[in-house]
């Protein structure tokens, strides 16, 4: 058996926020596993299922280049906000955005691709700003959508300068319509994406392992109401066919108007476009993902943010 110690115990309230002892009992049932330990108290009815930890992973920045039908996202991490704030930093950060357009978006792709103001690769430039800015720095993350016709929509929340904030979404949208029109509804969709951070864009492609996760949790959480398992069963799929619609971009209810599916306010935007709409994909990066710096109702501030 595990020996739970005090660290584990206080690293489980903060993940969670439950009390000392139900964290040492949640260790002590799940033999020192801590996913299984938050499912526990979860299935208890004592934590959260997305309580995070108040300590911050990273500072840095979230940049954002798109050239109409392509766009993509990077992370560029600091050791201090300070840094962040920097202009070479903050250059450099906007740079790797730039570079990140003709490569795949990805992380390995990005790191080995020329960057035009030092003519090495940007792996070799971000070591080279170290010594220039007197800080450790990398590129965490980065991500690429395109479209053959339509538009890539983007959103930068906290913005700190043009395309640079620390919070960047993408949101791919296929229409043969009036451009304009689409950039307008995809940048709405991408600020209700930047509130609340969906798991995929349709309930069929969310992650099968977290669906029968939560599964598991609802089990647990309806077998203590001591119903027949034909009645838990029926409860099980009412929560579960919930949860999808909660975590599905498409099924969620659109945070600039809450009558609306998002679904339904990309068909009603259809007027305006002059064509089909079809979502084909999305990308969100939070700066320091993971961890909250704050509690933040990013719904109300990406709400207000869109009518303002």
């Amino acid at each position: 058996m595990t020996n739970v110690t005090a660290a584990m115990v206080k690293d489980l309230r903060e993940k969670t926020g439950a009390g000392m002892m139900d964290c040492k009992k949640a260790l002590a049932e799940t033999n020192g596993d801590m996913e299984a330990a938050i499912d526990w108290l979860r299935a208890k009815g004592i934590a959260k299922a997305d309580k995070k930890s108040g300590r911050t992973a990273a500072e840095g920045l979230v940049g954002i280049a798109s050239n109409g039908t392509k766009a993509v996202v990077v992370e560029v991490n600091s050791e201090t906000d300070f840094v962040a704030r920097n202009d070479a930093f903050q250059d450099l950060v906007r740079g790797i955005a730039q570079v990140a357009l003709g490569t795949d978006g990805s992380v390995e792709a990005v790191a080995a691709a020329a960057y035009p103001a030092s003519g090495k690769p940007v792996g070799d430039t971000i070591k080279d700003a170290v010594a220039t800015i007197g800080e450790n720095m990398n590129l965490r993350r980065s991500a690429s959508l395109s479209v053959e016709d339509g538009v890539v929509a983007t959103y930068i929340h906290n913005g700190v300068a043009d395309g640079l904030g620390k919070l960047g979404v993408l949101v791919a949208l296929k229409s043969t319509g009036d451009k304009e029109a689409l950039n307008a509804i995809g940048r709405q969709v991408a600020m209700h994406i930047a509130a609340t951070n969906p798991l995929a864009l349709r309930a069929e492609e969310v992650d099968a392992a977290v669906a029968e996760r939560e599964r598991n949790v609802f089990i647990e959480q309806s077998r203590a109401s001591g119903k027949p398992d034909a009645i838990i069963e029926k409860m099980v799929d009412g929560r579960m066919r919930k949860f999808f619609e909660e975590v599905a971009l498409l099924s969620q209810a659109f945070v600039i108007n809450p009558d609306l599916t998002v679904a339904a306010a990309v068909k009603e935007a259809e007027k305006a476009v002059g064509a089909p709409i079809e979502v084909t994909g999305m990308a969100r990066l939070l700066l320091g993902e993971g961890v909250e710096k704050e509690e933040t109702d990013f719904a109300a501030e990406v709400a207000a943010a869109a009518k303002g």
